[in-house]
């Protein structure tokens, strides 16, 4: 099978076609963030595992369906997403809040976040529990002017002084790291241990600041 299918392929597979829609396989690998040929690769081993049934329709489109066992495995990956997703949160909750409390105890005060996502919400979780202040968010490729209560920055110059950045971009954390030790010094650069940053003693170039 060419390429790669994400990590839950199956079940947003199996909750695009619960409704039993009728849809071209195009406008499927769309909803679902698959290329049309790993659409085809993940519907012929649903329906070889006996979850989905298909009936063709006019104009090249085909109608999903799931089959009783189908209903049966959506629960079930749906469980095993929430334990992952759940634990993942706790990481990550646990790894900001060690990060927040040892810039707290280094005399840290003013701190921005750069990145976006969800990341943002926990690393905010995590900080209400810290004497520090969030400040803003530091991102060039959002057009949002606020992410929550913080304001965005484009530019380290929009964001101003800070005491300390820290890295809530889950898509290219590394990317973001580079690009921020173009503008701060490493240890202002703040990043937990489950985005595996790799640091560098200096910025080879001036970059821009990913997100």
């Amino acid at each position: 099978m060419a390429g790669k299918a994400k990590p839950n392929a199956e079940l947003d597979f199996l909750e695009a076609v619960e409704a039993g829609e009728v849809v071209s396989q195009n406008a499927l690998a769309k909803r679902v963030s698959l290329s049309v040929g790993l659409v085809n690769a993940v519907l012929r081993r649903m329906a070889q595992k006996g979850y989905v049934k298909v009936r063709s329709a006019p104009f090249k489109r085909y109608a999903y369906y799931l089959t009783p066992h189908g209903f049966v495995e959506k629960a079930r990956l749906v469980a095993e997403y929430l334990e992952v997703s759940l634990s993942f949160f706790r990481r990550a909750r646990g790894e900001y809040g060690d990060l927040l409390a040892a810039a707290q105890k280094a005399g840290v005060r003013r701190i921005a976040f750069a990145g976006d996502g969800e990341l943002v919400e926990i690393a905010l979780l995590a900080a209400i529990e810290h004497d520090v202040e969030i400040v803003g968010v530091l991102n060039r490729d959002t057009n949002l002017d606020r992410i929550g209560r913080l304001r965005v920055a484009r530019t380290p110059e929009e964001l101003g002084p800070v005491d300390a950045i820290v890295i809530v971009a889950s898509r290219r954390p590394q990317d973001t790291y580079d690009a921020l030790r173009a503008h701060y010094d490493d240890a202002t650069v703040l990043a937990p241990k489950f985005l595996r940053v790799t640091r560098m003693a200096e910025p080879s170039a001036k970059t821009e600041i990913a997100a």
